[in-house]
């Protein structure tokens, strides 16, 4: 009880404060209004007894909350706790927010995550305060409100794209959690990002500070010749979604990105949204970052030069399996080359492989040792029979130790990639070389060991520390004279 009350006053406070850094974090429930709001709303502060606090906007809505017209609560970044975090309620938001429940229902939501579906219900009320169907529903009408005031879709096509099965059904949440029918939402807010014709354009919201041009830098540096572009500063590629292909345009402009996609089907937008979020860390508490690593005197002057930096995603955890395997002990730029000439020879076109055709392919495309040619292509069988699944759902441990269970994958490529798919914020590479060289520039013991004991310190951030020392090793080897940046694939 001691704990809810102190967890209640820090709370109000930051909400008495209209502190924005708490937007997403929590949501302010104000009953006697009978809405809800974020942490900034602008609003009169409410009276403590009239004041509840929940950790989602599903949550608010089950006590019966709307809303609030004048601070849209979901138009802010999303909560970093669900890759803070690796319970269960956690790796379950990451798999709704991708759209599981509208694709397999939540039998197989529960069905990922290893548990009935009484039981995931049962721990979703107690952790978030809504159980599966709920949060899926509060997230629909989140997605549908960006569309109604950011695009010129249909009402119709609004409500498909997320994920309702009827327009009565649509209409009938949008006037529950807005209390405005689809079309006057519409008409309250619209967005100053045109698209063209037949496209889709997003804002999508970042926590500041925000490194997006680290993250841009990133992507152009290791873009697959064919499969991706960087055109006047926006990177451009296709992916595979559940339903279709999308095509899209994403660039970095102030603290957000602008996503531009032209879909197969319109219903993979709220999916798109989910990917790309994941692929930019938009949802990085940043400023808690910052502050944690930055308490660190070797660690505190590079992280004054790169605030807000953020951990490169995946846009598809199978792709993300390949071109790690493909790019290990060769350099960036023959990983690119490779991975584009394998893309056009097995690919379709302008899209990266599958695991299938990697599997049926790889003997006529791949170069190099026979070992590692047996690693991709037995990791591609795996892949493809659903031998070996890889979603954002599993914990990391888990999601490691089935990478690591298949011949040739070791745990710095097991902890690469639970990194970029899952976003996990606390894995340092302690084994990997280029780390190394820049822990001993400054003064931080160049072991494995001695790194991996240095790093406790970092923790819950150590995946941001190794980004940092990446980056600190890049800007010595371009002060040295070279032009070029560190060859290696996490920087």
């Amino acid at each position: 009880m001691e704990n809810a009350s102190a967890l209640f006053a820090e709370r109000y406070r930051a909400m008495s404060s209209r502190d924005a850094r708490f937007d997403g974090q929590f949501i302010t429930g104000v009953h006697s209004t009978g809405i809800y709001c974020r942490p900034s709303c602008p609003a009169m502060t409410p009276h403590a007894r009239n004041v509840s606090f929940y950790r989602t906007a599903a949550a608010a809505h089950e006590a019966g909350l709307r809303a609030c017209k004048r601070c849209l609560p979901d138009a802010v970044p999303g909560s970093p706790d669900w890759n803070t975090h690796d319970d269960l309620a956690s790796r379950a938001m990451r798999l709704i927010t991708d759209g599981v429940v509208e694709r397999e229902g939540v039998p197989g939501l529960a069905n990922r995550l290893g548990y009935t579906t009484r039981h995931l219900t049962r721990v979703l009320v107690a952790e978030l305060g809504a159980g599966p169907l709920a949060l899926a529903r509060a997230h629909r009408a989140q997605n549908a409100r960006v569309l109604l005031t950011s695009t010129d879709l249909s009402v119709a096509d609004v409500a498909f794209a997320s994920g309702f099965s009827s327009i009565r059904q649509f209409n009938d949440t949008i006037q529950s959690v807005y209390e405005l029918t689809p079309s006057a939402l519409r008409a309250s807010k619209r967005s100053a990002d045109p698209s063209s014709p037949g496209s889709i354009t997003l804002r999508l919201p970042a926590r500041a500070p925000f490194d997006g041009a680290g993250v841009m830098r990133y992507l152009q540096g290791h873009a697959i010749t064919g499969v991706e572009t960087m055109v006047d500063g926006s990177f451009e590629r296709a992916l595979r979604l559940p339903r279709g292909v999308a095509r899209v345009s994403l660039r970095v402009e102030g603290d957000s990105v602008i996503c531009t996609a032209r879909l197969d089907q319109i219903a993979d937008v709220a999916t798109l949204v989910s990917r790309v979020r994941r692929l930019f860390d938009l949802d990085a508490d940043s400023l808690a970052i910052d502050a944690a690593l930055g308490s660190d005197l070797q660690l505190a002057p590079h992280v004054a030069l790169s605030p807000g930096i953020r951990i490169p995603g995946a846009l598809d955890p199978e792709e993300a399996v390949f071109r790690t395997l493909v790019g290990q002990q060769i350099s960036v730029v023959a990983a690119r080359t490779v991975l584009g000439r394998i893309s056009v020879q097995i690919g379709d076109e302008g899209l990266f492989p599958t695991a299938a055709q990697l599997a049926e392919h790889g003997h006529a495309v791949l170069r190099g040792p026979a070992t590692r040619i047996r690693s991709i292509i037995g990791a591609a069988e795996a892949l493809a029979s659903r031998e070996l699944s890889l979603d954002v759902g599993l914990p990391a441990p888990e999601f490691m130790s089935r990478l690591t269970a298949l011949p040739g994958i070791g745990e710095w490529t097991a902890g690469y990639l639970a990194m970029r798919v899952l976003g996990s914020p606390d894995i340092l590479l302690a084994s990997d070389l280029v780390m190394l060289h820049s822990a001993r520039d400054l003064g931080i013991p160049a072991t494995a060991k001695g790194l991996a004991a240095h790093g406790e310190r970092w923790a819950p951030w150590r995946s941001y520390a190794g980004l940092h020392l990446w980056r600190a090793r890049e800007r010595s080897t371009r002060a040295a004279g070279s032009p070029a940046a560190v060859d290696t694939i996490g920087v």
